[in-house]
């Protein structure tokens, strides 16, 4: 069964920087939206917008069909699913629990085990593309999870992401998501010590972009982000508390497998003095600040 927007009813956890866009192109989509978010305001565009409002992730999960969170940390993702108040406790049976924040694999496989106890469909489906991606619908989306359920719930990734690929089962979104992050956090310091260099030699270092992002050292980092270090704009797509978080997780998740990984461990500490000296707010491109 596919959930096509003029009969499924999407429930939406989780409106900041990423989640609104991706819940406006929800109801650009044509899908109704319940929304609920920790501070009522950061809802208010998309009310205005058409979603409605509900008081807890209860009430939302007993009006919506399919729920999809967007939060902070793992701790906020096991809150909202497995709390007296929380999901899988008030999503009716057949309904479908994703979780697009980027967490922990072993949570992921948790969710899946206990909302398959109440037959109710768990994906963990972390996404990729920043506040630029989630604002124009073009979000890789990598997704852990049953094949069938899956194949439900395509065209509601469809609406937000146009790179969805099924990773393998619960908990595979999450430790493919880690791949990701642990190739941003080391290109992002070869971005960020490239443009101070740039800088330094003298060089235009715009017109550097234009040489150096085409051949063999462009990456997104590079082409997105590269431009708003030049700029001096540290306004978040990705908060910098945010790739710590993820940079831990990543990290133990790869202790666990026995496997080192000496260039996370260097992003983290720089990141860490980044947000030791008051950037955890700001976009993860403010790490050039340490080379300037």
């Amino acid at each position: 069964m596919e959930l096509s927007p003029k009969e499924t009813v999407i429930g939406f956890v989780g409106t900041g920087v990423m989640g609104k866009s991706m819940a406006k192109n929800l109801l650009k989509a044509g899908y109704r939206l319940n929304v609920y978010n920790r501070t009522k305001e950061s809802a208010q565009e998309l009310v205005q917008l058409g979603a409605v409002w509900k008081d807890t992730v209860a009430e939302l999960a007993e009006a919506s069909q399919v729920v999809i969170s967007m939060v902070g940390y793992p701790k906020d993702v096991e809150k909202v699913y497995l709390g007296e108040g929380g999901l899988i406790a008030h999503a009716k049976a057949g309904s479908y629990l994703i979780d697009m924040t980027t967490s922990s694999p072993v949570l992921a496989k948790t969710l899946a085990a206990e909302g398959e106890k109440k037959g109710i469909h768990v994906l963990d489906a972390p996404v990729s593309g920043g506040d630029i991606g989630a604002r124009d619908g073009k979000l890789v989306i990598m997704v852990g999870g049953q094949e069938k359920d899956f194949n439900a719930v395509i065209p509601v990734f469809e609406a937000m992401g146009t790179n969805i690929i099924l990773q393998g089962p619960a908990g595979s979104g999450q430790y493919t998501k880690m791949c990701n992050q642990i190739t941003i956090a080391s290109n992002m310091i070869g971005v960020a010590e490239a443009m101070a260099y740039a800088q330094k030699s003298g060089l235009d270092p715009i017109r550097v972009l234009d040489s150096i992002g085409g051949g063999a050292a462009g990456s997104w980092s590079l082409s997105n982000l590269g431009p708003r270090m030049i700029k001096g704009d540290y306004a978040p797509g990705f908060y910098v508390k945010h790739i710590i978080k993820d940079i831990k997780i990543a990290i133990d998740s790869a202790q666990e497998m026995g496997l080192r990984t000496p260039g996370l461990e260097l992003a983290k500490s720089l990141y860490e003095k980044l947000a030791a000296e008051g950037e955890e707010n700001s976009g993860t491109q403010a790490l050039i600040k340490l080379y300037q």
